[in-house]
């Protein structure tokens, strides 16, 4: 146990038992415990494999690379429509967790042998995603706001793609479109 990782576990008010539980399975499976994204990560040779995270309404592992995982259990869930690699196991009690347990072992050793084979998730292209007709027509019109754009990263170009396009509305997505063209002009991502 990573003395850096317990006040997370500590701090939880609603699912402490179960991740608790959880974090107990990951450490049987000889994974190191540290602290990525303010969440219990476990690795291998510096490797991310599972992180223990909670939601208000469940608890979960979330395999880094779970999208490449066989699901013979059918228990590994798609956070959204735009997770690519990610998979998680949703918990709301510490009897699923115990039901689950052989279970959840022979997951993480699966995810433990995807990491140490070096397969990696194929990522869609940034050309893939969707790109709202009102951001369409704003890069044609602005020259610098394209060339600022193709200057971030594809990661950057699909956090702010997916953002745009969620909105259901043409006057949301136009709204959250002339809103974040500053920041797009100065090189930042939609989270920086």
């Amino acid at each position: 146990m990573n003395p850096k990782a317990d006040f997370y576990f500590q701090n939880s008010k609603r699912w402490q038992s179960e991740m608790q539980k959880m974090r107990l399975i990951a450490l049987d499976c000889k994974l190191t415990e540290d602290l990525k994204w303010g969440c219990p990560c476990y690795t291998i040779n510096n490797s991310n494999v599972v992180l223990i995270h909670e939601f208000k309404d469940y608890c979960a592992f979330l395999f880094f690379k779970g999208a490449l995982m066989k699901d013979p259990k059918g228990i590994l869930i798609q956070q959204s429509k735009n997770v690519q690699a990610a998979r998680q196991i949703r918990f709301t009690g510490v009897s699923e967790i115990t039901k689950l347990q052989t279970v959840l072992r022979s997951y993480i050793k699966q995810a433990i042998e995807i990491e140490k084979s070096g397969l990696k998730v194929e990522m869609k292209k940034t050309t893939e995603f969707e790109m709202p007709e009102e951001f369409k027509k704003e890069l044609t019109k602005n020259k610098k706001l394209k060339s600022a754009f193709e200057s971030l990263t594809p990661g950057r170009q699909r956090a702010y793609l997916i953002f745009f396009s969620s909105a259901k509305q043409s006057a949301t997505r136009q709204a959250r479109i002339e809103k974040h063209i500053p920041d797009i002009l100065k090189g930042k991502g939609l989270n920086d």
